[in-house]
């Protein structure tokens, strides 16, 4: 908390609100209108101004006291609601102003509901500190937040024991959208999630997941108040829901998540050409060429929001920034899991624009054999991308966070992929693709299943298939540390 301290009430730092900045006073006016009681609320404030190069984005997280509602079965909590990654001043000290016509700034502001602990008369200041850690995501790496994100945290939320260790996003049941003149301004509610419940919204998706946390009372209840003292599971709660809604769910609708950032790497198994300068050599060995920017524009557009292009690094603790810097970062940072359900005919291609093909396609590269290689967490997400996501007729994206890689699994339903099923494995620069039939899949599945276990699985691991010249090696996180790897 060294950039940023709690002060006694927003009046004194925003002046009165018919002085306030209208994008300030637009989002205030709708705390206001939610807590018209508590007009001058406790505040942490950002000391330093990210405008005068101080790191914290948000200028003001607002903290109120929330009454709940017995009607709903909504418990007391502590409302915290963000200032800053939507535009409050339009004058482009922070936001490059769009007009009313569009999002203001990033188009939305962070809200998190924690529960009131018995004789707590002020709310912990901890959940400032996380929602500046996410907006400093943001605003590095211009990745903006949807409802029924997951993001991975890998660490307690409040540095305590908790298992409450990651987070899914939803739009708040209290704060309705305003319109400010500088555009649009919605609020997502951050709700803390169990390992376990994670790893469920990554097998299915966030929205399914929010569904069940909000019928279970102690896991949140309609209005998501995140408990850091639940010690259980929804799954351990009532645990029918694993089965009964969530394996269901996999196998009626797949997975939402199409692509994550990951440790990862691939190599080319194959005979290298005999002429190195042919223009067809574009990957050899571990030392890729680097992607250009319309390789980098199609697999943006291709997989949006599911994949991670920037070369930023992942979210990690907000301990790790500036408590205890020996703690690892975690292997997978932010997952966008917002992708528009489709039918089983998927598509690389963007749906709001025509097919991009950049030219340099023709120079793609078919190979014999490849050698994948994942980290462990990397490892556990194969199964989801075989079970949740090929087997719908979809497509699945490992990122590299270590540089250019991307490894893009598709079916033989996806249109656009330069994977063939004459030529299964084709590369173009750092993008491999890899096309998988459906009878592949169900073999792979059988040979994968330990990685679905609940146990940790041991690596190194090796599986391989000789027969279609595929080999894929689970590693520990310290055999990406080389440059080499």
């Amino acid at each position: 908390m060294d950039d940023m301290r709690p002060t006694s009430g927003a009046a004194a730092h925003l002046g009165l609100a018919s002085l306030f900045p209208t994008g300030l006073q637009a989002v205030y006016a709708e705390c206001r209108r939610l807590y018209p009681d508590q007009a001058n609320p406790l505040q942490v404030t950002a000391i330093v101004k990210y405008w005068l190069g101080g790191p914290d984005p948000l200028d003001y997280i607002s903290m109120y006291r929330n009454m709940g509602c017995v009607a709903q079965d909504v418990q007391e909590h502590w409302h915290y609601i963000s200032m800053g990654l939507s535009d409050l001043y339009g004058d482009n000290r922070v936001h490059e102003f769009s007009g009313p016509d569009g999002p203001s700034g990033f188009g939305f502001e962070l809200t998190f509901r924690l529960k009131r602990e018995a004789g707590e008369t002020a709310p912990p200041t901890w959940p400032a500190e996380l929602m500046q850690g996410l907006a400093r995501y943001v605003f590095q790496s211009e990745n903006t937040f949807c409802s029924g994100d997951h993001i991975s945290w890998h660490s307690p939320l409040d540095n305590s024991e908790s298992r409450i260790q990651h987070m899914l996003l939803t739009e708040d049941p209290q704060m309705q959208p305003v319109l400010t003149p500088f555009g649009q301004v919605s609020f997502l509610q951050i709700v803390g999630v169990c390992t376990e419940e994670l790893q469920a919204a990554q097998q299915w998706n966030g929205q399914g997941i929010l569904d069940l946390l909000r019928g279970v009372h102690m896991a949140g209840g309609p209005w998501l108040v995140t408990d850091m003292r639940r010690g259980e599971t929804i799954f351990e709660i009532d645990p029918h829901l694993q089965q009964e809604r969530v394996e269901k769910g996999i196998e009626t609708d797949g997975s939402n998540l199409s692509g994550v950032s990951a440790k990862c790497v691939w190599d080319d198994l194959s005979r290298p050409p005999e002429d190195e300068d042919d223009s067809r050599s574009i990957c050899i060995g571990s030392q890729p060429r680097r992607l250009s920017d319309k390789d980098t524009e199609q697999i943006r557009e291709a997989l949006r929001k599911g994949l991670e292009i920037n070369s930023k690094a992942v979210l990690p603790p907000i301990g790790g920034q500036r408590q205890n810097h020996d703690r690892p970062q975690q292997s997978l940072g932010h997952l966008q899991t917002q992708q528009a359900s489709r039918s089983r005919k998927d598509s690389l291609e963007s749906e709001s624009s025509a097919a991009i093909v950049p030219h340099e396609l023709v120079r793609t590269r078919q190979l014999e054999s490849v050698h994948l290689k994942f980290n462990q967490e990397s490892g556990t997400l194969l199964p989801l991308c075989l079970r949740g996501r090929l087997l719908h007729g979809r497509h699945f994206t490992y990122k590299s966070i270590n540089g250019d890689t991307a490894i893009t699994f598709v079916s033989t339903g996806v249109e656009g992929a330069f994977a063939t099923e004459e030529h299964p494995y084709a590369a173009h620069g750092p993008w491999l693709q890899i096309l998988l039939t459906e009878e592949f899949v169900e073999q792979m599945l059988g040979e994968l299943q330990d990685l679905s276990s609940r146990e940790e699985t041991k690596v190194p691991k090796e599986y391989s298939w000789p027969e279609r010249k595929l080999k894929i090696s689970v590693l520990p996180d310290s055999a990406f540390d080389s440059p080499l790897q």
